[in-house]
């Protein structure tokens, strides 16, 4: 095998990224420790933008600059969330999954500064999130709840909640954790209470198609739990072809026996009308998986629940 001396990690510039990108070196490092990695940081739309992500392509906001500095050879190696990568349509020609890192906490935590929990918080009490999967959930199981539109990376979104922009906050478990900040942890929510994102806790590292050298190197990174709870997770959400106004919402779970799980919502932004999905693969191909949960689905209704939604 031939091994690159260096190799240039593409990353988003905020924290949450840098932080990623962090554990990435660290991870290369102990494994090659002759390999030099340099980080080239880029600002996305979706940083830059605060508004309604639908306006702004949706969650491929996040992910075109840096796709665009590994095809134009500015960089050898993406970091990206999972539940950051569209999935209704196939990652850019040229490009390729080298791996999917270990899973970090799936769950979101509920962050209020006077320390009360979900259920004690008082009628009318202000959540910020900009999440539509969050937002049908707590329609359907808080409807005396209101959520606030909150945008911007997790410290921002910390900034304006102790601005009074809101009274409470939904943020990742996993991203917390990234950042050093599960010290305003209030409640993490379980996944029965708020079930997260298709790609939750993963990072996916991308590289350029042929660029074997590279490939060959950080695929050692990746968690084969991992890889197949995502490529279940991602199969379901292609077959759907949500979209990022879709309230949807579900996750694989790999058992040590080899069995495959993978549980699966789909809501009205209203969280009136909730479809449930919940198979297991035993040891079959988690796209099967993906594809079977997605059209039970489909069967119950949710083509029309997800075009519904304006996009």
């Amino acid at each position: 095998m031939t091994v690159p001396e260096r190799i240039r990690i593409v990353s988003r510039s905020s924290p949450m990224a840098l932080a990623q990108v962090e554990r990435v070196r660290a991870e290369l490092a102990a494994l090659h420790p002759g390999i030099r990695t340099e980080v080239v940081p880029v600002t996305t739309t979706g940083d830059r933008w605060m508004g309604d992500l639908a306006e702004v392509e949706g969650k491929g906001a996040f992910t075109k600059e840096v796709d665009a500095a590994l095809l134009a050879g500015e960089a050898d190696l993406a970091v990206h969330c999972v539940k950051d990568i569209p999935a209704d349509r196939p990652l850019p020609a040229g490009t390729t999954f080298a791996a999917f890192l270990k899973r970090d906490d799936i769950r979101d935590a509920l962050i209020h500064p006077g320390g009360l929990a979900l259920d004690e918080l008082p009628a009318g009490t202000r959540i910020g999130t900009s999440s539509v999967r969050r937002t049908a959930q707590l329609a359907a199981s808080h409807p005396e709840l209101a959520c606030v539109p909150m945008r911007g990376n997790a410290n921002r979104r910390l900034e304006k909640l102790y601005a009074g922009d809101a009274d409470a906050l939904l943020l990742a478990v996993s991203g917390l954790e990234r950042i050093g900040r599960t010290d305003v942890i209030t409640e993490i929510l379980s996944v029965e209470t708020m079930c997260p994102p298709i790609g939750a806790g993963v990072l996916a590292l991308q590289c350029r198609e042929h660029d074997d050298a590279v490939i060959d190197v950080v695929s050692a990174l990746g968690d084969p739990d991992a890889h197949r709870e995502t490529t279940a997770e991602r199969m379901f959400l292609h077959v759907l072809q949500g979209h990022c106004n879709s309230p949807i919402a579900g996750y694989a779970q790999a058992e040590r026996n080899g069995d495959l799980s993978l549980r699966a919502k789909v809501f009205t932004p209203d969280g009136k009308t909730v479809l449930n999905a919940h198979e297991w693969a035993g040891r079959l191909d988690p796209a099967t998986l993906g594809t079977s949960v997605a059209v039970a689905l489909l069967r119950q209704g949710a083509r029309e629940l997800i075009d519904g939604i304006a996009h």
